[in-house]
Parts: structure tokens; sequence; C-alpha cells
């Protein structure tokens, strides 16, 4: 089983914080993107394709309910990453 690296960890937050339009000191592993942070599903989408860029991965758009937080998000492009 592949595990991110903390570059690899450091990079997902820059993208999700740039696609969220928020500071990095702002989001948590487990604030929510919605509720705490004003995302809409597109911008889930938009997470979802800057990381199959990002990383070479394919992910599939069902993992976007695991894709609420940080935490989420880290741990599904673990689960990609780790299913190439």
């Amino acid at each position: 089983m592949s595990t991110i690296t903390a570059d690899q960890a450091e990079k997902i937050k820059e993208i999700v914080c740039e696609i969220l339009e928020i500071d990095e000191a702002e989001l948590t592993e487990e604030s929510l993107f919605a509720d705490d942070h004003g995302a809409d599903s597109l911008r889930s989408i938009e997470i979802l394709a800057a990381l199959e860029k990002e990383f070479g991965l394919v992910i599939d758009q069902a993992e976007l309910s695991r894709m609420v937080n940080l935490k989420g998000v880290y741990d599904v492009v673990q689960d990609a990453a780790a299913a190439r």
C-alpha cells in the first residue's frame, strides 16, 4: 500500500487552497470544504481533476463523497496511487 509523502501532502494542500481560494492557514485536515470554506460540488470536481493531473492518477468521481476535507483527499490520493 502506498502512502503519500510530506511533499505530496503539501502539494495537495496547495492545490486545495488554490481552488477553494483560501489561505493555507485556514485549512486543517478536518475542516469541511463545503461547510467551513463554502465550496460547491464544482470546486470538488476541480480538485479531483487537478490531483489527477498533478500526480498522474485516475480517480473515480464516486470518490468525491470521501473528499469532504483534506484528510479525505489524502486518503483518496493514497488509494488511487496504490491502485496503479
